[in-house]
This record gives C-alpha cells, sequence and structure tokens, in this order.
C-alpha cells in the first residue's frame, strides 16, 4: 500500500513543487495539503494520513506549534520536518516537540520517499547535511526532554556507533561500515538508548553532547 503524506507547506510554489515531485513515486500519495499549521488538526479530522510532512518556518502557526497542537490533541502520526540551513535553532525546538525526521528542502526524489519510509516505519532520522549544522548550534545546550541525569557509561562500541547516528547513518550504514547485521546495530542502537534513558536517537545524540561524550 502506498505511503499517504498529509503536505504542510505556507509557500504555494513550494508546495507544488514537493506535490508533483511525489507524484513521480508509486510508493507515495499525497493525501492532503495545508498551507499553514494552524490549518493541520482540522485537516486530519477529514484526511488520513501515515506521515506528516511539514515547514518549520511558516506566518501563522509555526511547525513547532503545530507539532505542539499534535502532542495535546494526542495524536501520533510521525512528523518528518523540511528545514533550511539556517533553521539549527528551529530544529532544535522540533526535536523537543517531538518530531521524527529533518531534511533540507533541497533534497532529491530519492532521498525524500526513503525518509518518509524511514519515519513511517518509527524510526528517526536527520539528513547528514543537517546533522553537522544542527549540532554545532545545539553544542553547549542542556536538553529539556526526559532522560537519566547520571546515565550508565557506554562502552567504546556504543559510543562509535552513537558518532555514526551523529552523522546521520542509518542502521544499515551503520551495520556496513562497523561489519555488523542490521539487526544487532538497532538492538545495540536500542541499548544506547535505554542507558541514556531516552526514547529515540535524535534525543540519544543530545544528551551525549550535553555529556560531552561526542
Amino acid at each position: 500500500m502506498k505511503t499517504r503524506v498529509l503536505l504542510v507547506e505556507d509557500q504555494m510554489l513550494v508546495r507544488q513543487g514537493i506535490t508533483s515531485l511525489l507524484a513521480l513515486d508509486e510508493s507515495v500519495d499525497v493525501v492532503g495539503e495545508c498551507e499553514d499549521g494552524s490549518q493541520l488538526i482540522d485537516t486530519l479530522k477529514r484526511v488520513s494520513c501515515d506521515v506528516i510532512l511539514m515547514d518549520i518556518r511558516m506566518p501563522k502557526m509555526s511547525g513547532i506549534d503545530a507539532l505542539n497542537a499534535l502532542k495535546e490533541s494526542d495524536i501520533g502520526i510521525p512528523v518528518l520536518m523540511l528545514t533550511t540551513f539556517d533553521d539549527h535553532s528551529l530544529v532544535s525546538g522540533a526535536i523537543n516537540a517531538g518530531a521524527r525526521g529533518y531534511l533540507l528542502k533541497d533534497v532529491s526524489l530519492e532521498t525524500l520517499v526513503d525518509a518518509i519510509k524511514t519515519v513511517e516505519r518509527g524510526e528517526t532520522l536527520i539528513q547528514p547535511a543537517v546533522t553537522e549544522k544542527v549540532l554545532k548550534g545545539l553544542q553547549g545546550l542542556s536538553v529539556t526532554f526526559e532522560s537519566f541525569d547520571m546515565p550508565e557509561s557506554l562502552s567504546t562500541k556504543e559510543l562509535e556507533i552513537l558518532r555514526l547516528v551523529a552523522a546521520g547513518y542509518s542502521n544499515k550504514e551503520i551495520a556496513d561500515t562497523i561489519h555488523k547485521s542490521t539487526g544487532t546495530v538497532k538492538n545495540q542502537v536500542s541499548t544506547i538508548m535505554a542507558k541514556l534513558g531516552v526514547r529515540d536517537r535524535t534525543r540519544a545524540v543530545l544528551k551525549a553532547l550535553e555529556l560531552g561524550w561526542i
């Protein structure tokens, strides 16, 4: 079955461009569009989707405010945020608001579809080009999400894996790099998150940054 996507983007040309781009892939279907975050909750009452693809910067209601509205309405649809190179401070807010992925707006169709599928599976994704910029902007900041104050130390191998996660590597890419199976990497990433007391990969990276581990 096709992955149903709801697009939230205030710029008409960008919205039309993304919709036209995704129409070229038979595994994805844009089932609805919103021109602002303020329309999101009402649209979800009429449209069922698997992934929300949403801009961070919008004039009436930002992507972060829309994420908080989803949380208040107890709507658990995964959200993939669209960002630009100068949005790292906003991305940190989106992380705390529960977004599952972050992409630059100039990505290829293949990268965009892969990202949509990744967050649909419940995984977290930050495009490598975004990761470097975001992590530089977040260094020295205190995390505001739930985590262990004094987490259990990570092994050398776990720290290696976490550094690869911070670089935007997928589980498969990490597995290829360290010559392990994807299942083994997935289990090790889960162990890392459990030790840090966080719920996803992005928060694991941010917590490790706060602790000075990476």
